[in-house]
């Protein structure tokens, strides 16, 4: 017979899974409203989100701007869809704006806007700023005495930017150790693969160089996302941490996973709700696994 901590684990890990399936379901039907967005980088990248606004992060759904919040900066600011599901999950959006995504006057923009959605820490899209400002942000609030973290989330394409390496050494000469870096990794830019626009392997060791404590895990292993992030909050030292996360665009939706290129999606008005039926039975076999 299974002990209580056990059960409880089996518990608080299917609690998260459910979590990160609702939050794929957010984003397709977000994306349905178009007819077309960031999908594909939604539901890869939901399992990190499910984990970081319901098992990691320190918040008050109700008080977005809560001073003792960790922070959750969207570098990548085209993957809005992705956070917006993650908030509505979290609590500190409402169900029923859904069908306002990427309107005039909508809270939801199809590009992350600060002064527009709650929640929303910074107005990403020009790529590979997030990392400076956290960077800031993180010593800002050592400075301040306050034990909230920083949690930085990038795209691997945003590596090709000289900012990012600048930031990622101050970042280790600071000792920024309440900074959390996620990297989305799955290998997809605009303009083609990642490798053919700028190789940026081998990455443990160029995050190690710079002086971080670096994990790299398959970022749709849920589990391990788990665990990644556990480790990095338990570290003690003065590093900061980077989690590299191997993530599959359009995961969960197995016509979407095969397709060549995910970085922008155009669905046929037909296929977003075989798009839902194939997520809610991707769920099912999970669950059962």
């Amino acid at each position: 017979m299974p002990d209580s901590g056990d059960q409880v684990a089996s518990t608080a890990f299917q609690t998260i899974r459910a979590h990160a399936w609702r939050m794929r379901r957010f984003a397709l039907r977000m994306g349905e409203v178009q007819g077309q967005g960031y999908v594909g980088q939604a539901l890869g990248w939901a399992d990190v989100l499910a984990v970081a606004y319901c098992h990691a992060m320190n918040l008050r759904p109700a008080e977005p701007e809560w001073e003792g919040r960790d922070r959750f900066l969207l570098s990548h600011g085209h993957y809005a869809i992705a956070l917006y599901a993650a908030l509505f999950e979290a609590g500190v959006l409402h169900e029923d704006e859904l069908e306002t995504y990427g309107s005039d006057d909508s809270r939801l923009p199809m590009s992350g806007m600060a002064t527009y959605t709650p929640g929303m820490e910074i107005s990403g899209g020009s790529l590979g700023q997030g990392l400076a400002i956290g960077v800031g942000q993180a010593l800002a609030l050592r400075m301040k005495g306050s034990s909230a973290r920083v949690f930085n989330s990038m795209s691997d394409g945003e590596l090709d930017e000289g900012a990012v390496w600048e930031a990622a050494m101050s970042a280790a000469h600071h000792k920024l150790s309440n900074l959390i870096n996620l990297v989305d990794i799955n290998r997809q830019q605009a303009d083609g693969p990642s490798h053919d626009i700028l190789q940026f392997e081998p990455l443990v060791d160029k995050w190690q160089a710079f002086g971080w404590h670096v994990q790299r895990v398959d970022g749709n292993d849920l589990a391990a996302v788990i665990a990644a992030f556990d480790t990095a909050l338990a570290f003690e030292g003065e590093q900061p941490r980077v989690i590299l996360c191997d993530t599959l665009m359009g995961k969960g939706v197995p016509f979407l996973e095969q397709r060549e290129k995910n970085h922008f999606i155009r669905v046929e008005a037909d296929e977003w709700q075989r798009a839902l039926a194939d997520l809610d039975a991707s769920y099912a076999e999970w669950s059962r696994a």
